[in-house]
């Protein structure tokens, strides 16, 4: 019993300090909007975009960038799709769409890494955004990231798109992943320029162009599967200045209206999060189990305190969670799932695990990644 009280007062604990950090790691803050559907001519910015089997968000996405700037250079790197991807790309018939053909992939690099780097070696302007294929960009987006960039002497902006969110399992499970990454990678630790923690959203990135060459391009981070984090700590190490913010300007259109689906998604790199570390995995088994399961037995027994720092545990767990729901216009009741879906995540990093020490390791694409 002694045991299981000390348990639940860790949980409550562990509650307390993510509530109380001068980060607010939770909050909503760091976000970028646009105000006005106003544009400029965006001449320094080109969009690099790669693309791998994209037929379903490829029309869409490249529609976007239309009307951000009719003229927009867009680079698309097509990485040996076998769908109908670059024929639907050059149905969007935009001025200035040069489509590349990727060649084999070399080993040691990630398939979206080398699709990159072939394509930044075309890249002309002062500016370039990569930018996933399933991402719709609102008209002004990129001039609202091109001004904060200036504005405040920033070499890499980054944002992280909203996630689809229509159906149950979008609904469950993708504030969480938003809510647990900004957990591990509080934005206002990683948007001050003296902290090392470092962080960005792949999907929506703008850089210098001369930082990227600095930093020797993406040959730099080839190995890497959490590439944008990687790409945000090598900018910063050389003392440049990142930010990563929340938006609902940039939209992924990318469906993960299936449990496997999202299971797929978050497994291939959970693991790579821990750095492939069974003491890190044990050690955040145990503060997951702490964090979210204690709270909920806490509550079923008898004893009055052991109820009452359960339910405490629940609620300031609930008012960590509430502004990402708020923020994605998400019906608070979720709050009350953030225990459940918590250990599904547990599950996905589990998973993750197994797949790299029992299996081809991890993978997307049809392609596996155990050896990088």
């Amino acid at each position: 019993m002694e045991i299981f009280y000390l348990a639940i007062v860790l949980g409550l604990l562990i509650w307390i300090i993510i509530l109380l950090l001068p980060s607010r790691p939770y909050s909503t803050e760091e976000s970028l909007e646009i105000h006005s559907k106003k544009t400029i001519n965006l001449a320094e910015v080109t969009v690099l975009i790669p693309a791998r089997n994209e037929a379903s968000t490829i029309v869409s996405s490249l529609s976007a960038l239309k009307f951000n700037d009719p003229k927009l250079k867009i680079i698309l790197v097509d990485d040996q799709s076998d769908d109908n991807t670059i024929e639907l790309a050059n149905s969007t018939e935009i001025e200035n769409l040069k489509i590349l053909h990727g060649r084999k992939l070399p080993p040691d690099w990630s398939g979206k890494l080398w699709a990159l780097e072939q394509g930044r070696k075309y890249i002309d302007t002062d500016y370039l955004l990569l930018l996933d294929a399933d991402i719709i960009l609102k008209p002004g987006l990129i001039m609202k990231m091109l001004l904060v960039a200036k504005k405040n002497n920033i070499q890499l902006v980054s944002l992280m798109a909203h996630l689809r969110m229509r159906s149950f399992w979008e609904k469950l499970l993708m504030p969480a992943f938003v809510f647990f990454f900004k957990l591990m990678y509080p934005f206002d630790l990683s948007n001050t320029p003296s902290s090392k923690i470092a962080a960005a959203a792949g999907g929506c990135i703008l850089i210098e162009t001369k930082i990227l060459k600095e930093i020797g391009g993406f040959k730099s981070i080839k190995n890497t599967l959490i590439d944008d984090c990687s790409l945000a700590k090598k900018v910063k190490q050389i003392g440049y200045k990142t930010w990563i913010g929340l938006t609902l300007s940039a939209i992924s259109i990318r469906r993960y209206d299936r449990l496997s689906l999202v299971w797929k998604m978050i497994s291939r790199t959970a693991y790579t999060q821990l750095n492939y570390s069974i003491l890190l995995l044990f050690l955040c088994t145990i503060i997951m189990i702490l964090a979210f399961v204690t709270p909920y037995i806490a509550i079923l027994q008898m004893e009055p305190t052991t109820i009452g720092i359960g339910i405490l545990t629940l609620c300031i767990q609930a008012i960590c969670y509430f502004p990402i729901l708020r923020y994605y216009s998400i019906n608070p009741i979720y709050v009350l799932s953030l225990p459940l879906v918590a250990m599904f995540y547990l599950l996905f990093t589990l998973s993750s695990a197994y797949s790299y020490y029992f299996s081809k390791g991890p993978t997307w694409k049809e392609r596996y990644y155990k050896k990088i």
